[in-house]
């Protein structure tokens, strides 16, 4: 899977929001709490497009961004490399320590509960 920074994230974040492909300027509005510089978008972009997480696509003067991925296919597999290097490819050491660390409400693990029911269905 690809390997996107935190920063890159965050633009990730933006254009899987977007659900239509937007601008760089679009998305430097999205980040402007981040206070970074045009050429700095303009990098992150960059390298995204070189992981072939996004693409890039010229309409006019302007290139339009659209994900080659999703935030579900990134989660998946951000999951299995965490399950994997921190838990020996254990889901069982996941889930438990889930359980223990993670400050789960009564009503999260009720929640839980009925996705593991549901799951031999």
């Amino acid at each position: 899977m690809i390997s996107i920074g935190e920063s890159e994230l965050e633009i990730m974040k933006v254009l899987w929001n977007a659900k239509e492909p937007i601008t760089s300027v679009d998305i430097g509005k999205a980040v402007a709490e981040h206070g970074w510089k045009k050429t700095t978008i303009a990098t992150f972009l960059t390298r995204l497009t070189e992981k072939g997480a996004i693409s890039a696509q010229k309409r006019g003067k302007l290139y339009y961004y659209t994900p080659m991925i999703s935030a579900k296919e990134y989660k998946k597999s951000q999951t299995k490399n965490l399950i994997g290097s921190l838990f020996d490819g254990s889901v069982k050491d996941f889930a438990v320590s889930l359980f223990e660390y993670a400050g789960l409400t009564e009503n999260d693990i009720e929640e839980l509960k009925a996705k593991f029911e549901t799951k031999g269905e």
